[in-house]
């Protein structure tokens, strides 16, 4: 059963442990998780692909072991920033909510998943699957050491995985891909007098970007998606103010829907550069695929009615950010992200989750896992 009152002192826990990324270091709140699992036990592994970048993986058997199931929750926050009333690190209890550093991303996920795990082994509850939970690092950065790493070696291959970092109970089906990208203008330099003698490249990079402001993308329309974005992220160019810029670089995040190719975007914003600008290189920063899974799925179907049984109104829908759940399409694993965090709070100031959410959530995942049927 899950015992409330250890879920919110373990929440308190791990939020007073610092794992901020960056500078990324995840030893000591991976340390606790392992010693936690193992103090039930069971046997957890560490896997560091870069040292005191720490990944906790451990398996419950079930009676049927050809099958497995992946739980995965991460292990670091963003920086703490500024503008705290609440200690960051504190995990102070004010009128139902727990504040502080990673509360809802994703601190209180992680710590429901491990109450349940707690409930499960306390039960000698044996499910029809393996239970594979994974608490990794590098989320916040990119997961290229955490769960990349995992996926790619084939540490990680499960039949289906749930990943805990999602808010207020909706389960995410479908996610927007994006391409991050720097655009460099090469120009000629001149005496700022004299600007005709030269090539300005931060004018270039104005008439590139009020072509790109006015690009129309072409998409068919997704129920729990908004349109495509594109946002200018940074832009710098030029050395001095009597100078013509002889260089310009701007750096673009496209945000783009399933069904829409990464590539034509590529090929029409080369298009609109060249139009521009006689010299210039394209460097791609990462790329992500758009992510979708089929609302009748199990994973899908099993979730809503564990949250129903719960006395959870179930919500689905799509995420405009970038979640994890894209990695798993490259491996044929379908995917759906899942939790307890609150919307709108996740790397702000003051962060928090709500107690009753973060219990009534655990209660749901405790059932979900229980019920589970693959197929």
């Amino acid at each position: 059963m899950i015992n409330k009152n250890r879920l919110i002192r373990l929440t308190q826990r791990l939020i007073r442990i610092d794992s901020q990324n960056p500078p990324g270091d995840e030893i000591r709140i991976g340390s606790f998780v392992k010693s936690y699992l193992a103090a039930l036990s069971l046997k957890p592994k560490i896997y560091e692909f870069k040292k005191r970048r720490t990944n906790i993986l451990v398996t419950l058997e079930g009676r049927k072991k050809k099958r497995s199931l992946l739980l995965t929750p991460h292990l670091d926050t963003v920086p703490q920033g500024r503008s705290w009333h609440f200690k960051p690190f504190a995990a102070t209890i004010h009128q139902g909510k727990i504040y502080g550093l990673g509360a809802t991303d994703c601190k209180g996920n992680l710590a429901a998943a491990l109450e349940v795990i707690h409930s499960l082994v306390e039960e000698r509850t044996t499910l029809d699957y393996n239970l594979v939970f994974a608490a990794t690092a590098d989320e916040e950065s990119g997961s290229s050491l955490g769960l990349v790493p995992l996926l790619d070696k084939g540490i990680l291959r499960p039949d289906a995985a749930v990943v805990l970092d999602s808010d207020d109970f909706s389960v995410v089906v479908t996610q927007k891909g994006l391409i991050h990208l720097k655009v460099k203008i090469q120009g000629k330099k001149a005496h700022g007098a004299y600007p005709w003698r030269g090539s300005n490249a931060i004018d270039s990079a104005i008439k590139i970007l009020s072509a790109l402001k006015a690009y129309k993308f072409k998409y068919k329309k997704n129920t729990n998606l908004r349109p495509p974005t594109l946002n200018i992220g940074t832009i710098k160019g030029g050395d001095k103010v009597n100078v013509v810029a002889d260089w310009c670089e701007f750096e673009l995040d496209f945000r783009f829907l399933p069904g829409m190719s990464d590539k034509k975007i590529l090929a029409d914003l080369e298009g609109i550069v060249k139009k521009y600008a006689r010299n210039f290189k394209l460097e791609i920063e990462g790329i992500q695929k758009p992510y979708c899974i089929d609302e009748g799925h199990p994973l899908v179907r099993h979730l809503m009615m564990a949250m129903r049984q719960t006395g959870i109104r179930p919500a689905i829908k799509g995420s405009e950010g970038a979640t994890v759940i894209t990695f798993f399409q490259d491996k044929n694993i379908p995917a759906v992200a899942w939790g307890f965090g609150v919307q709108g709070c996740a790397h702000t100031a003051d962060e928090y989750i709500k107690i009753e959410n973060l219990y009534r959530g655990s209660l749901a995942l405790a059932r979900f896992l229980k019920e589970y049927k693959f197929g």
